[in-house]
């Protein structure tokens, strides 16, 4: 019979059962209508193993790793106590300017985020990895656009811990202008213009105070469960902008101060 949430750990057979139907809503591009609850991992450690198992049956190449819920109101949309992960796919990695077609992608969202390319590993250790640690092992710094899309139907919010079990909602993701290294990431103004009018602004300080500290979170997170990051890894820091949703039609731009814009047409 269905549990509650919470009610108890998954089964092992659970696990897979909702690997399996998260992994089949990947590849067919399409939402898993309703989730049993007793297919609602219980915390977030089990719903992680559930996102690497998914990984793991898709065989598709890694991009990297993105962050989200990085600042307290976007903790309190998504309804996560703490920063969330999710892994990337290379297949899904555009150079800007990007079309992608609306009615392929599900329950879009855009957010400006500044992305990380790791130059260095940062390895599973015991000690935690310190903010000098970690940009020194970021390569490059560039502006982006995250399109995140949820295998699970948005209305009503699912679980959060399903949430993460669908890699936290990872989708495509649009690489834009490197940033000058020396830019002070927590300083740089961003906007997002949606056909040309200013819809969203921030900083990368939205991203817990420094984008630098979301990797720093990232690793140890990663470090928690028994895994690292690899060099060539790109880190999708967390939105500057909060969350907008595209309509089929739309021309996105992301302005990160005096760059060239980062843009995505939905068509």
């Amino acid at each position: 019979a269905a549990r509650s949430w919470g009610a108890g750990r998954m089964t092992p057979a659970d696990r897979e059962a909702l690997a399996r139907l998260l992994t089949t809503a990947r590849r067919e591009g399409q939402q898993v209508a309703a989730l049993p609850a007793h297919l609602v991992p219980e915390n977030a450690d089990e719903a992680y193993a559930v996102q690497a198992r998914v990984a793991a049956l898709l065989g598709w190449p890694p991009l990297g790793w993105k962050i989200a819920g990085t600042n307290d109101v976007m903790r309190a949309r998504l309804r996560q106590p703490e920063p969330i992960l999710g892994r990337s796919f290379a297949r899904f990695l555009r150079a800007s300017p990007a079309v992608l077609t609306h009615a392929a992608l599900l329950d879009p969202i855009v957010e400006a985020e500044i992305m990380l390319r790791l130059g260095r590993d940062l390895p599973p250790r015991a000690a935690p990895w310190t903010r000098a640690e970690a940009a020194d092992a970021v390569g490059a710094a560039h502006a982006g656009i995250e399109v995140a899309e949820c295998r699970l139907p948005m209305e009503p919010l699912p679980a959060h811990t399903a949430i993460l079990a669908d890699g936290s909602g990872s989708g495509h993701y649009v690489i834009g202008p490197a940033i000058p290294a020396g830019t002070d990431l927590a300083a740089l103004p961003i906007a997002v213009l949606v056909n040309g009018r200013e819809r969203r602004t921030g900083t990368g300080a939205e991203v817990m105070g420094d984008p630098l500290l979301a990797l720093v979170w990232l690793a140890n997170r990663r470090n928690a469960l028994g895994d690292g990051l690899i060099a060539g890894e790109w880190i999708s820091t967390g939105t500057c902008t909060g969350m907008l949703a595209p309509c089929a039609g739309d021309v996105v731009e992301a302005r990160f101060g005096a760059l060239p814009p980062v843009q995505v047409t939905f068509a």
